[in-house]
């Protein structure tokens, strides 16, 4: 197993701005943990109660492999025990696609949703190609020293951003899991997520970095299922927008809640 985070014995999940109307949860992308969103949950937490949680595979579930029915189960937990029973959920990448399957589920506890780098639907040649992608990922990580290559490589990605000290710190040494980018695909692969998109009756923004071709290429189709959808590029950056343009990308999730759910209310 690589990664760190499950040495230190915490439970998975941080909680900040406790006492806040309004609730945040964030939901990660594949092979990082829930420290990747430090820079939102440090700058909102002082508006809003922000949650974030550790998926299957990752962090202290390091042990673990990634699977959907466990990682809905552990978003539905965050929101029920940490966010008083309803949330704006954020999620990125992997995150996205639990979180819209969780938002189809329970759409009364989702106050507003936040879909960044999951806008591509995995289905018909898409599923050939995730699947595809899963296959090779996982028999490049399943020999150690393709997990240590990957890893290094996330690390030196992290540290190539311009985040504070103690942020990247933490992400570092919560650990980089890199065999669950594989082990998640045959959960997302064949998987309607427009279609499930399209049953969530709250407002939905596709937020995408301007230089992931591939989410982009989806993403007015993906706001266009939505009941009430729109889109947002950041530009400059690409497929891990949070950690690239962090003050951007809070100020849009700020923006969205504060023009778009609590207009809602």
């Amino acid at each position: 197993m690589f990664g760190r985070d499950s040495e230190r014995g915490t439970d998975g999940i941080d909680v900040a701005g406790a006492g806040n109307d309004r609730s945040i949860v964030f939901v990660h992308g594949a092979m990082f943990t829930r420290k990747m969103w430090l820079p939102q949950q440090r700058a909102l937490s002082t508006e809003y109660q922000v949650v974030t949680f550790d998926l299957p595979g990752h962090g202290v579930y390091g042990d673990e492999q990634f699977r959907m029915e466990p990682a809905v189960d552990r978003l539905e937990r965050a929101i029920e025990e940490h966010a008083g029973g309803t949330a704006v959920v954020v999620g990125l990448s992997l995150g996205g696609y639990v979180a819209t399957e969780y938002a189809t589920r329970r759409p009364e506890t989702v106050d507003g949703l936040i879909l960044s780098g999951s806008s591509v639907n995995p289905v018909g040649g898409m599923e050939t190609l995730t699947r595809a992608t899963g296959a090779i990922h996982r028999l490049a990580t399943k020999p150690d020293i393709g997990c240590r290559v990957v890893e290094k490589l996330g690390y030196r990605w992290v540290r190539n951003r311009d985040l504070p000290a103690d942020i990247e710190r933490e992400i570092i040494d919560s650990g980089i899991y890199p065999r669950e980018f594989g082990n998640a695909g045959p959960f997302i692969a064949g998987e309607d997520f427009r279609g499930k998109l399209s049953t969530y009756p709250g407002p939905t923004l596709v937020l995408n970095g301007e230089n992931d071709k591939l989410m982009r290429r989806g993403e007015q189709k993906h706001a266009a299922a939505a009941q009430d959808g729109r889109v947002e590029v950041l530009a400059g950056v690409g497929h891990i927008c949070n950690l690239h343009r962090p003050e951007t990308y809070t100020d849009r999730v700020r923006n969205f809640v504060r023009q778009r759910v609590a207009a809602r209310r």
